[in-house]
């Protein structure tokens, strides 16, 4: 694909995200969530993690300590062993207890609602808060890159960066801010289902031919 234009660049976003609609209507958040807290909760947890374990994890957790204060309250250790399987549980648990106590301590027990006061939290950054923003209070406010995301975006001439701050910024820049939450889902079903880390199916890939990428990874299926 020859070297585009800025212009060239967000018409062709355009047409991928147009297309990624179509092939994805019902692309959604993958955490199983009730309210805020869940989902921040939940993300926390998802980190190294796939969200099907998580999901396997969070009705046994919320159950156990269904509030922020339940959370601040429990011993770490009990955390630890109710999420122990999502692995790297010491140090989700901490997180997890330290942003509790944070809700309960700063914002009288309810998950905050903005940017800055939830990336005040401890063990909660800018990933996870666009996720809770985006999901849980329907505020596009970013995008969420996860490995996903930063592996498509790369691939789709969308981004050069691998730094998630980086590639956020470049998509925040392609995409109508509308879009933001969705294009994350709709970029990590298609990576989940077509555009794998290691075999990627450009054969199959309705976004080929828009797609800087297709066929040119050591992969004999991905012949043309």
């Amino acid at each position: 694909m020859p070297r585009e234009t800025k212009a060239q660049t967000l018409a062709r976003t355009g047409k991928i995200l147009t297309a990624l609609k179509a092939l994805y209507p019902d692309a959604h958040c993958a955490l199983h969530h009730q309210d805020p807290l869940q989902l921040l909760v939940a993300t926390i947890l998802s980190a190294q993690c796939t969200d099907v374990r998580v999901n396997m994890i969070t009705p046994m957790l919320f159950k156990k300590y269904p509030t922020a204060q339940a959370l601040a309250a429990a011993e770490q250790a009990d955390i630890e062993t109710v999420i122990k399987s999502t692995g790297f549980f010491r140090s989700k648990a901490k997180a997890i207890k330290q942003t509790a106590t944070d809700i309960v301590e700063k914002f009288d027990g309810r998950v905050p609602q903005t940017m800055e006061e939830l990336t005040s939290l401890r063990g909660v950054g800018r990933k996870t808060a666009n996720v809770v923003l985006g999901n849980a209070f329907n505020q596009n406010v970013g995008v969420v890159v996860d490995t996903h995301v930063g592996r498509l975006a790369r691939r789709l001439g969308l981004s050069q960066h691998d730094d998630p701050v980086k590639v956020e910024q470049d998509l925040m820049e392609l995409v109508p801010q509308a879009d933001w939450t969705l294009l994350s889902h709709l970029l990590i079903f298609h990576g989940r289902q077509i555009c794998g880390a290691r075999n990627p199916q450009c054969h199959a890939c309705k976004l080929n031919k828009l797609c800087p990428s297709a066929f040119t990874e050591s992969n004999p299926k991905n012949a043309p």
